[in-house]
């Protein structure tokens, strides 16, 4: 959060809404590597303001995704979170996902993917490969959190990776935006870590549970 906080306030071109969104963004990245709902609370929030970063900059395939995908798959993540609580309190029960659904996900995912290409490309999207390739990982890792598998995590520092290529991509038109790729390369970091965090909470459950 100190690394994210400097790298805003130290931009040439300070912007409030980016700083807010990156802390916000942090915070519920830091919650959700432990499992905990106030991530998806925090999402909902962080989905806003990124909309409102995106259509400052014309990225509408980053406004139609987080505000007409992500957030209200947030809502979603966040009822079903709370409704499956850990033993362990304070934390989610992960779930397994079974050769069915990673098919009936994958097939969702290529649907999704094509409509929103051709919506991105109606509104003229800047740079529409890599945004079309932000909404297939954002698609992937809003849906694995709704399912509460550890996979969530990777898919979302894939989504990382792409938007940080997007973002350079921004910044070389407008140095404002800088601070953003600081603010994902971050996220980066962070959703890495969430998923190391969750197979591991995810082998301590197996090894409980044959105990038993």
């Amino acid at each position: 959060m100190i690394v994210v906080l400097g790298a805003n306030i130290m931009s040439p071109e300070f912007d409030m809404v980016v700083m807010i969104a990156a802390l916000i963004g942090v915070t519920s990245l830091i919650f959700a590597a432990k499992g905990n709902v106030w991530s998806q609370i925090l999402i909902i929030v962080f989905s806003i303001l990124y909309g409102i970063i995106s259509f400052r900059f014309r990225y509408w395939g980053e406004m139609v995704t987080y505000l007409g995908m992500t957030l209200p798959m947030a809502v979603w993540s966040t009822v079903t979170w709370i409704k499956n609580p850990s033993e362990t309190e304070g934390e989610v029960k992960i779930s397994t996902i079974t050769r069915q659904k990673w098919v009936l996900l994958l097939v969702l995912t290529i649907v999704v993917t094509c409509l929103f290409y051709f919506i991105l490309r109606f509104f003229n999207t800047p740079n529409l490969a890599v945004s079309t390739l932000s909404v297939t990982t954002s698609f992937l890792a809003a849906s694995l959190t709704i399912l509460r598998s550890p996979y969530f995590a990777l898919c979302y520092a894939m989504n990382d990776l792409v938007l940080i290529v997007l973002w350079i991509l921004a910044t070389m038109k407008n140095p404002v935006y800088f601070p953003v790729i600081i603010n994902f390369a971050i996220f980066f970091i962070n959703d890495i870590y969430g998923f190391v965090n969750w197979r591991k909470r995810e082998s301590s459950d197996k090894k409980a549970h044959h105990e038993e």
